[in-house]
C-alpha cells in the first residue's frame, strides 16, 4: 500500500477534479464515492475500482471492511488526514473513498422494456432530488430512470442520496427527452407529462395500466412545452393548501407511488 501525504499530489488533484466535474468524469470513464457503505455497495453491485484511498485511523478502525474493498481495486493507497479533507465531499470524511470505473447500467434506449415503468427527468438541477428519486425507483420497484440534461448522475451528492440505488438501476441517458418520449409512444407505451396546471387527468385516476413513462422537469421551470407537447397527456398532483407545486422528488414518488401500488 503506496503513502500519499501531500494535497498537491498528481493523483489528488485528479480526485478533486472527478469530484467537482462532470467534463472529467466524462473524459476519463470514471468517477469518486467515499463513505464505507457506498463503498461496498459498489463492491456488492460488481463495480470495479482504480483507486483505493483510506487514513490510517480508519483501516484502523474498519480493518475488515477495509479489506472487503482490496479485491475490486486496482491501487491502494493509504492517506493523510490532511488529504483525506482535501479530497472529500463532506464535512467530516470518514477516511475512505474510492475512484471507480464508469457505471454500465446507463442502458441504450433500444433496451428499454416496452412495458415497464419509468420516471424522465429533464434538467434535473439538484444532485440529492436525483438520488433520492433513484432510492425511491428502486424501493417501489420501476424499472428504471430515464435522464435528460441537468446535474450527472455520477455526482458525489446524487450517488450518496441514493444509497446506491444508481448503481443498480437501469438509468438511460436521453440526450433528447422530446424525441426519446416520441419513440416510447411510437412503441406502445404510454407517455405523460407531470405539470401544475391545465392537466388532463390527476395522478390517481391515471391509467397505469401497461407500459408507462411520466416525465418531470426540474425544481425551478417545470418541463420544457417541447417535452410537454411529445407526451400523450398531462397529467397533475392535487394538492390543498397554497402551495404552488412540490419538490421534483416528492412529486415524483407520489407518481412512482401510484403507478407501482394499482
Amino acid at each position: 500500500m503506496e503513502i500519499i501525504t501531500s494535497r498537491n499530489n498528481y493523483l489528488i488533484k485528479d480526485v478533486v477534479r472527478l469530484r467537482d466535474f462532470p467534463s472529467f468524469r466524462r473524459t476519463t470513464g470514471l468517477f469518486f464515492i467515499e463513505g464505507i457503505r457506498l463503498c461496498l455497495d459498489a463492491a456488492s453491485s460488481g463495480l470495479k475500482a482504480k483507486y483505493l484511498f483510506v487514513t490510517e485511523k480508519f483501516y484502523s478502525s474498519k480493518k475488515k471492511e477495509c479489506e472487503n474493498l482490496f479485491p475490486i481495486s486496482e491501487k491502494l493507497f493509504l492517506i493523510s488526514d490532511d488529504v483525506s479533507e482535501k479530497i472529500s465531499d463532506t464535512k467530516n470524511p470518514q477516511g475512505i473513498f474510492l475512484v471507480v470505473y464508469g457505471l454500465d447500467n446507463q442502458n441504450n434506449i433500444n433496451k428499454i422494456n416496452f412495458n415497464g415503468k419509468y420516471i424522465a427527468f429533464e434538467n434535473l438541477q439538484n444532485p440529492d432530488n436525483l438520488g433520492a428519486a433513484a432510492r425511491t425507483a428502486e424501493a417501489l420497484g420501476l424499472d428504471g430512470l430515464i435522464v435528460s440534461g441537468g446535474c450527472d448522475v455520477c455526482n458525489p451528492k446524487a450517488l450518496r442520496a441514493s444509497m446506491g440505488s444508481l448503481f443498480r438501476l437501469n438509468v438511460i441517458l436521453s440526450p433528447d427527452l422530446s424525441k426519446t418520449l416520441i419513440f416510447l409512444r411510437d412503441n406502445g407505451m404510454s407517455t405523460y407529462a407531470a405539470v401544475v396546471r391545465d392537466a388532463d387527468t390527476f395522478v390517481n385516476t391515471m391509467d397505469v395500466s401497461g407500459g408507462i413513462v411520466c416525465a418531470v422537469g426540474n425544481e425551478g421551470n417545470g418541463l420544457s412545452e417541447k417535452v410537454i407537447s411529445s407526451c400523450m397527456k398531462k397529467m397533475t398532483i392535487p394538492m390543498k393548501g397554497r402551495a404552488e407545486s412540490l419538490n421534483a422528488s416528492q412529486a415524483a414518488t407520489i407518481i412512482m407511488w401510484e403507478m407501482m401500488s394499482r
